[in-house]
């Protein structure tokens, strides 16, 4: 049976013309009821606001994160995922960040930064950080005021920048401003941004960037066991990452190794809230606790578009053919929920056979931090509720006005 068209949208069948702001409060609060009509109406349609063709089947979505004829490197130049032809000079410093991201480029630049920072960032070093993370999870827990807490600013977001500050070997103290640089960049990438919004972002990276400079020149003389000297040492058949090479990837792994954890953790104890009843029961073994996870980000994940560019012309699938240079959306979100690929896709199962998710996306841009999000998932989760079995929510809590990122404003909760 059809879902019915939420009243928040129009869709034009015959042409698969989609009309839907991301900024109606009723759609960014609950995107599944547009994506189950969508899903049922068609799972390919052209978004009218984005300007794009946009793809939300499962199926479609990891095939076409894995398809080299798209890429994220702008092929009109800088590797700007927010479009171009317009004067930037005042994004000077955002674009120097952005020319030598690896999330921005494609092979053979990409391949050579992946394998350099990859060596520093692999599943095993990843895992030795475990102990660490419960110490730190249960460090936050203590400091709980004792009547109700904002999860996310006690909780969710201290952990992950905590461990990517140290990973990398700058002060911890810094959070708070690495937090505030992060938030203004990636500000860039949301739908309707202004130019006080491409300014903010600007004076984040040029500030971001002469801190991290002046810690990669520390390194140099003096390396320690942290995440920045091994960026600094590590080489590919004798080449070695530049300066602003460095600079970018260590921007990357700050900004993507906190920014959607928070938003996942917040979303997630908000989902394993409302299944009432004890949420311990999710969490009694390692495996119940790694499906617990997986199942958390399928169900409702932190980030829901992802864009890239046609390199060729291209025909998507039968009768939707892109030309060079166009952007097309990957939803994310909207592809965890299809119910081809899921048996009742909007039932909370962590048992479920059919478990997958593409909420770290799939291919050569397959999440480079992904290790480190599990594990700090996996260990946070578990931690609050065995430390707090009688966690609630203090209040209904609201996500957003961000489609793109979709994370909570706050998550008030009680003891």
């Amino acid at each position: 049976m059809t879902k019915s068209s939420p009243p928040y949208l129009t869709f034009d069948p015959a042409a698969c013309r989609l009309r839907l702001d991301p900024h109606e409060p009723a759609f960014f609060q609950n995107p599944y009821d547009a994506y189950a009509f969508l899903h049922g109406a068609s799972n390919a349609f052209f978004w009218e606001e984005f300007g794009f063709w946009c793809f939300g089947g499962f199926d479609d979505v990891n095939r076409l994160l894995r398809d080299r004829r798209f890429g994220r490197q702008n092929p009109a130049g800088i590797p700007d995922s927010r479009g171009i032809g317009e004067d930037r000079t005042h994004l000077i410093a955002f674009d120097g960040i952005e020319t030598n991201s690896m999330l921005e480029l494609e092979p053979p630049v990409h391949t050579r930064l992946r394998t350099l920072v990859n060596r520093a960032f692999v599943s095993r070093q990843v895992e030795r950080l475990r102990p660490r993370v419960e110490a730190l999870a249960n460090e936050l827990i203590d400091r709980f005021e004792p009547a109700e807490v904002d999860l996310l600013r006690a909780f969710a977001a201290p952990l992950p920048i905590t461990i990517i500050a140290e990973m990398l070997g700058v002060p911890v103290e810094m959070g708070p401003q690495l937090l505030d640089w992060s938030h203004q960049m990636v500000a860039m990438y949301m739908h309707g941004r202004t130019r006080e919004t491409e300014e903010m972002a600007n004076r984040a990276a040029r500030d971001f960037s002469d801190f991290l400079r002046g810690y990669v020149a520390k390194r140099r003389k003096q390396p320690g066991d942290d995440l920045l000297s091994l960026l600094i040492a590590a080489q590919e058949d004798g080449q070695k990452l530049s300066e602003d090479e460095l600079v970018s990837s260590a921007i990357l792994l700050l900004n993507a190794g906190h920014e959607a954890t928070v938003h996942q953790t917040g979303n997630a104890v908000r989902t394993l809230l409302a299944q009432g009843g004890d949420p311990g029961r999710f969490f009694t073994s390692p495996e119940a606790t790694a499906a617990t996870v997986e199942e958390c980000l399928r169900f409702d994940a932190p980030l829901h578009m992802f864009t890239r560019y046609a390199y060729q012309e291209i025909e998507v699938i039968p009768g939707v053919v892109v030309q060079p240079g166009e952007t097309i959306g990957l939803l994310l979100g909207m592809a965890n929920h299809d119910p081809v690929a899921f048996a009742e896709p909007g039932a909370f199962r962590p048992g479920r056979p059919d478990q997958k998710n593409v909420s770290f996306g799939a291919g050569i841009h397959f999440c480079i931090g992904a290790p480190l999000a599990r594990l700090e998932l996996q260990v946070s989760l578990k931690t609050l509720f065995e430390r707090q079995p009688q966690l609630h929510l203090a209040e209904q809590p609201r996500f957003r006005d961000t489609y793109h990122f979709h994370g909570l404003e706050r998550l008030a909760v009680g003891f």
